[in-house]
């Protein structure tokens, strides 16, 4: 009876193959789609894509065309098979075989001379010729300031995609992911987020088994699968009568009970362990090995000598080509091609499209590698390392070559070459923008510099430059403390006046380190220590440091300062032809214009800095354009264009890590304010994964704090704010003072101690008055603390105390609004109007018709939360006024926004609200405007007198309950017993809607319920 080793159908996987044809199906109907499929190893993940690739290729994919599709009819359907790329990731070192599957998949439209190919513009080509050498030349590599173009890289890779998919779907599987590099990583996150209409199914595959808790997948896969158009398909293991199928099909003939039995128990359901045990026994009993491990090796023991030396070399190399394995396995042509075929009959060893030789499984190319002896592999190792060196002196290039020929010598122990060969692979990586390749490498050099006699020579570069690259390579990660630690590393090694413009280079780059991590003062007198070594020098060195303290300045809220900067460091830039400069100057530029009542001027000037930073793929300064700018415009009232603005940073300026987080953050605030509290939601980067700088975590966890504080969970803006004051303080930016101000002082208003709410305004003044000129959010602050203290005010008069100083306090911090305000643009004039209302609250003459102009003023600048909180004002003001039609009127609009944006603690307050005035939560349908309504016609409604329902008897109670009499009093006053004046005082606050009696009081004075 023959056995195959692998069965010719997929068994028990229907529902996941239907599952991955209906996202293919999304896709053919330019509905974009992911899936990851998940499981452990040899259950069957790549058997199933397999199957997919398979189907794919025999049914054409049929789905129809939205009506946005361009030229085509509405309710068109499209007949075509899809087009499938397939890479999978590689187990080397430490990840750094950059954009491993990426290249895999994409090599074949190279080698087949794919036609979309010479559709791409000549940039598209130089970006893409960086990863995969032949398209078009790489160009030269930048150096180490100017090597931000993983963007452009990205944006290349995407337009390829999407013209691969114009006519038919484009099937993307990625292998392996538990393997992935950092760069695949970085285009996955991009990928995710820039799709729209792309004809796209991205399938990536996994053992989750592999996924330790720091793995750095881990958090990317959250992430990602919680994106809408993901599924996620976890393959189980076969249940019995899913393996007796499997084993009937590789038998030829159903097996019996004891057989199925006894290889469902030992393989626990999964096939590859099913199918090995298989092929070491056919009966599955007697001495069969007890684990996978070793049901493998009893596979490749089999095989003749010659074939298992082959086997050994290809689980060191990977994927060997026939010319290499060859050299390195030393045989003949013909025993050669023997042990090959042996191998490949045994279906032990596979051959790719590229014609290289490859385990069927990596499971199997695990257990002969392990099985090696520690000389054995670094000899294979150092083989396949020479072979690499004489193809690369030949002329063959690419970063993967570069890389391999690093990981053999490393892992051959051969420390010299590792040296030379890691900074040549660094380079490489930062040709093609892989940061965390570069910098992986450039650690694995700087570790080996000690054990390597005349390292210097031998890597061909000085130590302090590749602990300056390898700080910019973790600074684009993100990874400021150990950007921070090298660059102090680079400092200690030489003297500062042998060469400072090195010096002042590299103190430039920790300034901005500890800038990331809060600690400004001290990344200020590192600039200036810079400074004072180039004083009257013109270099780059000093156009970069004058535009970075005008940057920081900016920061900082010291506009007048920053224009005198930004100039100087204009004047530096064009001098020495640095763009990079011209740009960081041009940006701190349009923001101090923008701040200080210039916003046109200010927005021309940050527009011009995103084109200089576009023109040369400067990642860092893109991204920060994109931001200020949009914060300019949101400032100036613009928040729908702000929005906009931040979107198409998002698209253009794909950096992973604390940028990317940024721009989200950005956007979250954004959607915030416009009334899209879902989108802000769902843009928002979670807190709990801890990939941003200090300073970029303070931006998110205020931006979680701001959504849970108007949904009303009281709870998680407490657990936020701890942390988010500790690092505030260590800040001296007024963009985070005033939010973090206003985060506390809001918490400490809604949950009652307004003493606390007053110290955090105060607090934050304070701070923003000795290191700002930002009028802006000094009076955003200060307006904060005007409503703070009409609500002390208001408490003050319900006690019959002294309310003088609360509204002394109110009237000093309407001043700074109006100065604030004064020829300012409509949303300082609409903080003002809101401002001067509360001020009159503080005053006792709150007026229905002030705050209706006040939620008009927010809402002409689509900012729906602060004008539901106008309305609810005003129906509190019009209830006052007797004015039952106008508070019905307010509340339901304010009740109309609150729903919409999901404020559950605004929604219960206009409940209690509507309950203590006994007012319809929606307004009437015929009811006139209040402005309409003759006062004769309120004053004649009986409710007006009485919009609490209170009897006479009641009212009297109430108004001793606001004098402070307690129920035995009340008992005496009006000769009833105590236990009556007990029940009379529990109908009053459940008839106010109130559950305390200073409440009960508060509510009297204001509604005039007692004299």
């Amino acid at each position: 009876m023959g056995t195959r080793v692998t069965s010719a159908r997929v068994v028990g996987r229907s529902a996941e193959l239907a599952e991955l044809r209906a996202a293919l199906l999304d896709a053919a109907a330019r509905r974009p789609s992911l899936a990851f499929v998940a499981g452990e190893s040899g259950v069957g993940k790549t058997r199933l894509v397999r199957e997919l690739r398979q189907l794919v290729a025999a049914t054409p994919v049929a789905a129809p065309v939205p009506s946005v599709a361009p030229d085509r009819p509405a309710g068109a359907t499209e007949e075509a098979g899809a087009l499938v790329l397939a890479g999978e990731c590689v187990q080397l070192g430490d990840g750094e075989l950059a954009y491993a599957p990426l290249v895999g998949a994409l090599r074949p439209l190279l080698r087949d001379a794919h036609p979309v190919l010479e559709t791409l513009d000549p940039a598209t080509r130089r970006a893409l010729g960086r990863v995969l050498p032949g398209l078009d030349g790489a160009g030269e590599a930048p150096g180490p300031d100017v090597d931000d173009g993983q963007g452009r890289l990205f944006e290349a890779l995407l337009e390829l995609l999407d013209r691969l998919a114009a006519d038919r779907p484009l099937l993307l599987i990625l292998e392996d992911l538990h393997w992935a590099d950092r760069s695949t990583r970085a285009f996955l996150t991009f990928l995710v987020r820039s799709l729209v209409q792309e004809r796209l199914l991205v399938v990536g595959t996994y053992r989750h088994d592999e996924l330790h808790r720091r793995h750095p997948m881990r958090p990317l896969l959250a992430e990602l699968e919680r994106d809408a158009r993901a599924r996620r398909i976890e393959l189980r293991p076969l249940d019995r009568e899913e393996l007796g199928e499997l084993l009937a099909d590789l038998l030829g003939t159903p097996p019996d009970e004891a057989l199925l039995g006894r290889l469902h128990g030992r393989s626990e359901g999964n096939p590859l362990f099913a199918e090995e045990l298989l092929a070491a026994g056919p009966d599955g009993r007697g001495a069969l090995p007890s684990t996978l491990r070793d049901a493998l090796m009893v596979r490749t023991e089999r095989l003749p000598a010659d074939a298992q030396e082959l086997l050994r070399v290809i689980a060191v190399g990977q994927r060997v080509d026939h010319d290499a394995l060859a050299d390195v396995a030393g045989l003949d042509p013909r025993p050669l091609r023997d042990a090959l075929r042996e191998a490949v009959a045994q279906q032990i060893v596979v051959v790719d499209e590229d014609g290289r030789y490859a385990f069927r499984h990596a499971l199997l190319r695990e257990v002969v590698d392990d099985d090696l002896l520690p000389g054995e592999r670094a000899e294979l190792h150092r083989a396949l390392a020479t072979v690499l060196e004489r193809r690369l002196a030949e002329g063959a290039s690419g970063v993967h070559l570069t890389s391999g020929i690093a990981h053999h010598y490393a892992a051959a122990g051969d420390q010299p070459a590792a040296l030379r060969t890691a900074v040549r692979a660094a380079r490489a990586a930062r040709e093609v923008h892989a940061h965390g390749e570069e910098a992986d490498l450039l650690e694995r050099a700087l570790g080996l510099w000690p054990a390597v006699p005349d390292a210097e020579a031998i890597a061909g570069a000085p130590r302090v430059l590749l602990l300056r690259d390898a700080a910019q390579a973790h600074a684009h990660l993100a990874e400021h403390e150990r950007a921070e630690s090298l660059l102090l590393a680079g400092l200690d090694l030489g003297d500062e006046q042998d060469d400072p413009r090195l010096t002042a280079g590299l103190l430039e780059r920790l300034a901005r380190a500890q800038w990331a991590l809060l600690r400004p003062l001290e990344a200020l007198a590192t600039t200036e220590r810079a400074l004072g070594l180039l004083d009257g020098l013109v270099c780059v060195e000093h156009a970069r440091l004058v535009s970075w303290k005008a940057k920081a300045r900016m920061l900082q809220g010291r506009y007048g300062e920053v224009v005198a900067l930004a100039r100087e460091a204009l004047v530096l830039a064009h001098a020495v032809g640095d763009r990079i400069s011209e740009s960081r100057a041009r940006n701190a530029l349009g923001v101090a214009l923008a701040a200080t009542g210039r916003p046109d001027d200010g927005a021309r000037e940050l527009r011009r800095a995103i084109a200089l930073a576009e023109r040369d793929g400067a990642v860092a300064e893109l991204g920060a354009g994109y931001v200020n700018l949009a914060d300019a415009l949101h400032i100036a009232g613009r928040t729908r264009e702000a929005r906009e603005v931040t979107r198409t940073g998002l698209r253009v300026v794909p950096a992973p890590g604390s940028d990317h987080r940024w721009q989200q953050a950005v956007l979250s605030e954004l959607s915030f304010a416009l009334g899209d509290w879902d989108e802000a939601a769902a843009v928002l980067p979670d807190v709990t994964e801890r990939r941003s700088s200090e300073v970029g975590r303070l931006n998110l966890l205020l931006r979680h704090a701001d959504l849970a504080l108007g949904r009303g969970d009281h709870e998680q803006a407490a657990a936020l704010l701890p942390e988010i004051e500790l690092l505030g303080e260590r800040s001296t930016e007024p963009q985070f003072h005033v939010p973090v101000a206003m985060t506390r002082a809001r918490y400490e208003e809604r949950v009652g101690d307004l003493d606390a709410a007053r110290r955090a305004i105060d607090a934050g003044l304070d701070r923003i008055e000795l290191c700002a000129e930002d009028q802006a959010r000094m009076a955003l602050l200060s307006a904060i603390g005007v409503e703070i203290e009409a609500t002390a005010a208001q408490r003050e008069r319900d006690r019959r105390a002294d309310d003088g100083p609360a509204r002394e306090r109110a009237s000093a911090m309407l001043r700074r609004v109006e100065a604030a305000a004064a020829d300012a643009g409509p949303t300082e004039r609409a903080n003002l109007l809101h401002a001067r209302a509360d001020h009159d609250r503080a005053c006792g003459v709150d007026d229905h018709a002030t705050w209706v102009a006040v939620a008009a003023a927010w809402e002409a600048l689509e900012y729906p939360y602060p004008a539901a909180r106008a309305h609810r004002a005003a129906a509190e003001a019009a209830l006052r006024d007797r004015d039952r039609a106008a508070a019905e009127a307010s509340l339901a609009a304010a009740r109309s926004i609150a729903e919409r944006l999901g404020a559950r603690w605004l929604v219960a307050d206009l409940e209690r609200l509507a309950a203590r005035g006994r007012l319809r939560a929606t307004e009437p349908p015929d009811a006139a405007a209040p402005e309409e309504r003759p006062a004769a016609d309120r004053a004649a409604d009986p409710a007006a007198e009485d919009p609490y329902g209170l009897t006479p008897r009641e009212r009297e109670v109430l108004a001793l309950v606001a004098d402070g009499a307690t129920n035995r009093v009340i008992g005496e006053r009006l000769f009833m017993a105590e236990k009556t004046a007990s029940v009379h005082v529990s109908r009053i606050l459940a008839k106010l809607g109130v559950r305390s009696r200073t409440e009960a009081a508060g509510v009297a004075h204001r509604q005039g319920l007692v004299d």
